[in-house]
């Protein structure tokens, strides 16, 4: 089984570029541009990985995003990514990333779309790694400041092809987002939210009804209600869980505890995703091994969560065709 979990050809939905910011190449950085870092060495760093919540971890995460500076850097990360993907025989990957986390620091989409661009290029030319991107707007931010990001990517939708909402969940809900996510929209752009993480199952309908997202990244919050699971089941909307991410944000105590089997076995459409790798201590590969390792997941359950990420990926039917072929 470990075997088959390397080798299957992989789809990952949902994984932040700035979440895969490895210690080691923050502190490179961080000398590199003169950023200024509140640790001595990458034990130090390493230290300060221990959360105890969301934004105990947003508080790093925002951090280290700070020494991305020029477009080189922002070209490394996004390849460092795709190089690990590559090695864990990831054949398509939708990446999430956060314009305004670097807009409020004076770096725009002039800087960090190229970056990004060029990697997804050239690594697609040499393995055929496909990639998209899914811009996200900060939840913790006034609607305004979504909309005014999103005017500014404009000029650089031809690249993007979705739209999402992360960060801190808790009294941020949905609705904050409508006229935004209606731009987005309007503009041909595919919808997710972060819903159901650390917030209630009021988050997830509300994100389906008022923003009408075709996929709900995390969503274990559904299972404190029955009518919604039957919702989700009926509408197949896909839900891009993290298992070790939730773990290590204490959403719950041990893998264990985890509903992600339950969830697949009453027809959910579940997916295992790696969401911050750098961060959480563990990419695709060790997120599927995590779950093999505490519920010895049976090779029938394996391969439906990975023919669920390719179903719920934003991918052309004939891509899907191909790479379920490989695996049914």
């Amino acid at each position: 089984m470990k075997a088959l979990i390397e080798q299957l050809p992989k789809v990952e939905l949902h994984v932040h570029i700035e979440g895969t910011l490895a210690p080691e190449r923050m502190l490179m950085l961080a000398d590199q541009n003169e950023v200024r870092l509140p640790y001595e060495n990458l034990k130090a760093v390493q230290e300060a990985y221990n959360f105890d919540s969301l934004q105990s971890f947003l508080d790093l995460y925002y951090l280290g995003a700070s020494v991305l500076i020029t477009e080189l850097d922002f070209y490394h990360l996004m390849r460092d990514y795709l190089n690990d993907a590559i090695e864990q025989n990831i054949v398509h990957c939708e990446v999430m990333f956060d314009p305004q986390t670097h807009l409020a620091r004076g770096i725009g989409f002039d800087v960090f779309m190229p970056g990004f661009i060029r990697a997804m290029r050239e690594v697609y030319d040499e393995s055929g790694l496909t990639v998209q991107l899914i811009l996200c707007f900060l939840r913790d931010l006034p609607e305004a400041d979504a909309l005014k990001t999103l005017d500014l990517a404009l000029p650089y939708l031809s690249d993007v092809t979705g739209v999402g909402l992360d960060s801190a969940e808790v009294g941020h809900p949905p609705l904050k987002f409508e006229r935004a996510f209606l731009a987005a929209r309007k503009l041909g752009l595919r919808p997710v939210a972060h819903a159901g993480e650390e917030g209630s199952s009021d988050m997830i309908a509300q994100a389906l009804d008022v923003l009408r997202v075709e996929r709900i990244d995390h969503g274990v919050a559904c299972v404190e209600d029955e009518a919604l699971r039957r919702r989700l089941i009926d509408e197949r909307i896909p839900l891009t869980m993290c298992p070790l991410s939730n773990i290590k944000l204490c959403v719950f105590e041990q893998m264990a505890q985890h509903p992600i089997l339950d969830l697949l076995d009453q027809g959910l459409c579940v997916t295992v995703n790696s969401d911050d790798p750098a961060y959480f201590g563990g990419n695709l590969v060790q997120n599927f091994l995590a779950l093999y390792e505490t519920f010895d997941v049976s090779e029938r359950q394996l391969r439906q969560l990975v023919v669920n990420s390719v179903n719920g990926a934003f991918l052309a039917n004939e891509r899907k065709q191909a790479l379920l072929d490989q695996l049914l």
